[in-house]
């Protein structure tokens, strides 16, 4: 297989209450117009983000996923110069009522980078051994090498 995908795992927050919104939406909706409001929003808490290539075509595409179905604009692959893996923070800002609050967590990241600075966001994930094996992957499909920026001393593998 020639095309790889990379989907952003939902939380399971996420997937407990979109089901249960959409299940919500489903029985309102047969009743009552509004329905469709849990439904949306339970639609919304489902979709994945994530990234599909197509390494025999030398294609790529962002994409929003629903129940297995991609959707995204095919573009052309540039030429890769390496991939990287590094260790960032991500922030999500929750809301309740009307105060909110940033809650930040570590993140691992693959990118591919082209044109010496340029990079194209693959792949994120909290687990270090995941985001190398797929680096690791994909470098030996490209025939490129990874850098591990996972440190303050970077390192080519």
């Amino acid at each position: 297989m020639d095309i790889f995908k990379f989907k952003r795992k939902n939380l399971l927050w996420q997937l407990v209450l979109g089901v249960f919104a959409v299940i919500v939406g489903l029985f309102i909706i047969f009743d009552d117009i509004k329905g469709l409001v849990p439904l949306f929003i339970g639609v919304y808490l489902l979709i994945q983000d994530g990234v599909e290539i197509n390494f025999e075509q030398k294609t790529y595409r962002r994409i929003k996923s629903l129940f297995g179905i991609s959707i995204g604009k095919w573009q052309p692959l540039p030429e890769i110069d390496y991939v990287s893996v590094f260790k960032t923070t991500e922030t999500t800002t929750v809301w309740a009522a009307s105060a909110s609050a940033n809650v930040s967590s570590a993140i691992v990241k693959v990118n591919l980078f082209y044109n010496t600075n340029q990079k194209i966001e693959i792949y994120d994930t909290k687990d270090v051994e995941d985001a190398f094996a797929k680096a690791k992957q994909i470098a030996s499909i490209l025939d490129i090498d990874v850098l591990d920026a996972t440190t303050r001393d970077t390192t080519w593998l």
